[in-house]
């Protein structure tokens, strides 16, 4: 079984998935504390699926997933975004929760996927 929460990172502007980017995951605690849970790097296909152990289950909360992107664009110039973050609630903890991001040099989109 897949992790409850996921992610897949696409390269929009080279029209590929994104390999290589490492990801963290926290969870804020009930004083506004970051908890790091995983960390990952997105494989070939651009994704991570298993960041929580064996089908843990995750709590409701606030959570963040950081995207390390400042080493993925080639570039002679400085990378635009060097970290990506993004935070979601996480309401219901039966359910998967696919938070994918659409990436390029200047820019980026994300949304809750299935």
């Amino acid at each position: 079984m897949s992790s409850p929460i996921t992610t897949h990172v696409l390269d929009t502007a080279n029209g590929h998935p994104a390999q290589g980017i490492t990801v963290i995951l926290e969870r804020r605690s009930d004083d506004d504390q970051w908890t790091e849970l995983a960390r990952g790097v997105t494989d070939d296909d651009g994704r991570i699926g298993d960041w929580l152990p064996g089908g843990e289950a995750a709590k409701t909360g606030v959570y963040r997933a950081t995207f390390e992107v400042g080493s993925y664009f080639d570039s002679d110039d400085a990378p635009f975004y060097s970290t990506i973050p993004i935070v979601f609630h996480l309401n219901d903890p039966q359910a998967h929760y696919h938070v994918p991001l659409l990436l390029s040099p200047y820019g980026y989109t994300t949304y809750r996927g299935s």
